[in-house]
Formats: C-alpha cells, sequence, structure tokens
C-alpha cells in the first residue's frame, strides 16, 4: 500500500502521530512526501521529493551528541560545531561527506599571499597503523600510537595514495574541502621563501634555510626543548605546526607526538626520491626536504585554491 503526504508545514508531533496512527500497516507500506502528486520509487520505503527545499537533520553540537545514550549504529545528525554530517558506525561519530570540516584559514599577510589552513587535515574513519589503506570507497586515518585522542590533538596521519584520494595530479583536492587542495612541493617553497628562504635554499634537500622551521612550529608545549623552539622565531608565522610523527611504512609508529618531528606531504612526487615532503625537527629550526616512501602515514595541511 502506498500513502503520499502533501507538501505542508507539520509540527514533530503531528509527523509522529501521522506516522503511528494516520498509516496503517507501515512496515509494508511506502510513503512519498512530495510537493506534487506521485509514487515513490519502487526501492524506497520513505522517499522525499522536492525542487525547492532539503532535508534538515538534527542539528546539535558535539557536546550534545555525545550526551546521546547509547547511540545505535546509522543514528544521523548535523554537528553544528563540527560542521560536518556525521553517522554514528557503532564505535565513533563519523563524517558522512568524506571531506574534512572547514578550518579558519592562515591570514594571508604572513604566507606571501597564499591562504593555508590552520590546521592538520583530520577526517575519516581510524584504521590501526598495522593496517594499509586501500581505494575501498571509505576515507580511511590512522591516529598516532592507534589513539583517537591524538587525532584530536595533531590531527590524522594519511598515505599518500590515501590523501589523493587515488588520482596521482600535482595540486588536486584530495581529501581538503572544498575551496582548498593540496600543496605542492612550489607552494611549499612560495611560502618558506615568503618567511625569508632563498630561491637557492628552498630548492636544496635535507635541512635547509635558518628559522623558517622555527617559524613554522606551534604550540610550545607539545615540542621536546631544542634548537626549534629556542629560536626566537618560534610561532611567528602562525602555521602552527605540531610534533604529529608519523605512521612508518612497516605499520609500526616514530618515536611519540611531542617529542621531536611533524612531517607534511607534497602533492608532487619525484622519480628520483619519491614523495616529496616537508618536515621539521625539535633539533633544529631549518625545515626539512626530501623525498619519501607514499606508504608511510603522514600529516596533510591544504591551501586554498
Amino acid at each position: 500500500m502506498i500513502k503520499r503526504v502533501k507538501n505542508q508545514k507539520v509540527t514533530i508531533e503531528l509527523l509522529v502521530l501521522l506516522i503511528l496512527f494516520a498509516i496503517p500497516n507501515l512496515a509494508s507500506s511506502q510513503v512519498l512526501i512530495s510537493e506534487n502528486v506521485g509514487t515513490p520509487d519502487s526501492s524506497a520505503m520513505l522517499e522525499i521529493k522536492s525542487t525547492s527545499r532539503g532535508l534538515l537533520p538534527p542539528r546539535m553540537t558535539s557536546s550534545q551528541r555525545d550526551a546521546i545514550a547509547n547511540p545505535t549504529p546509522g543514528l544521523m545528525i548535523y554537528c553544528s560545531d563540527c560542521l560536518e554530517m556525521q553517522m554514528f558506525n557503532d564505535t565513533a561519530w563519523t563524517n558522512m561527506i568524506g571531506l574534512p570540516a572547514f578550518s579558519p584559514p592562515i591570514p594571508t599577510s604572513i604566507t606571501g599571499g597564499q591562504v593555508w589552513m590552520s590546521s592538520n587535515v583530520n577526517v575519516g574513519v581510524m584504521i590501526n597503523g598495522d593496517v594499509e589503506m586501500t581505494d575501498n570507497g571509505i576515507l580511511e586515518k590512522y591516529c598516532y600510537n592507534d589513539d583517537p585522542a591524538n587525532c584530536e590533538l595533531y590531527g590524522a596521519l594519511y598515505q599518500w595514495d590515501e590523501m589523493m584520494q587515488y588520482d596521482t595530479i600535482e595540486g588536486i583536492q584530495g581529501i581538503c574541502p572544498t575551496g582548498f587542495h593540496l600543496p605542492s612541493d612550489d607552494e611549499w617553497k612560495i611560502l618558506e621563501m615568503a618567511l625569508g628562504m632563498t630561491q637557492a635554499e628552498a630548492d636544496a634537500f635535507i635541512f635547509r634555510g635558518t628559522d623558517q622551521g622555527s617559524q613554522l612550529a606551534g604550540a610550545l608545549p607539545l615540542w621536546t626543548d631544542g634548537g626549534l623552539i629556542q629560536d626566537p622565531a618560534f610561532g611567528t608565522s602562525g602555521f602552527s605546526a605540531l610534533p604529529g610523527s608519523i605512521r612508518n611504512s612497516d605499520g609500526t609508529f616514530q618515536n611519540q607526538p611531542g617529542i621531536s618531528n611533524a612531517f607534511f606531504w607534497t602533492s608532487t612526487p619525484s622519480n628520483a626520491f619519491g614523495i616529496l615532503l616537508r618536515a621539521l625537527d625539535n633539533s633544529t629550526p631549518q625545515v626539512f626536504r626530501a623525498g619519501f616512501e607514499k606508504t608511510n602515514g603522514v600529516s596533510v595541511r591544504c591551501i586554498q585554491d
């Protein structure tokens, strides 16, 4: 049996009464809520059809969401302070759309005209470090030491292919939100030169520049003491790079976050060196540039288009 409800403003109470009493035998019925007379799709128990209005799910803060007792797998809400649709997957609340929430960008005045996101990407379903990421239609992430709290603090870690969403185009959007993309090696050089590197220093490998690493770093209490935080330029750029460490290609995690280093992918592959990346180390105020195996799990920053 098919029931159709004409478009109109309906209170929650009335809608509940409608479902419970006005539509008999609902378990064996299809329902169409539409602006016009029609028939629901044969595969749908409930179809909402409109060309002028959307479906508005329950909206709540993350604190209100976390107060839901025993959420059932598949429960959906809009997280108003996360800025994303979320679903409970029997373990955690996850982003339904597969894109990270927008993070306030770095002011352009400190990056030579560029606008960078001010935090590391942290989106996807956490998998253990000893599991390889695959092109399975599920956005996956590593959290240092397999601890979700480290993703919240430092951001997530991604293999290069997962970050690129299994494409190889330099500067692609990848896992970045709309309006942002994955930075190329040259875009990192622009940032570094805006902070004082020469072109020759930016083009070099291993540790380069003077104090650009200290400028890029931030969150002083998270870094172990060393040349990075002792430099007077520490934290002055606003980029606020955090020592999120790395997931090694063998599935282990290097050191502990908060001890020594931060790694960031570029979207630029190199035939000679693997995937080009940047790294900061607590021992020096310089910036490290080298190639890396793409099966490592590394932090990600996005840059505005």
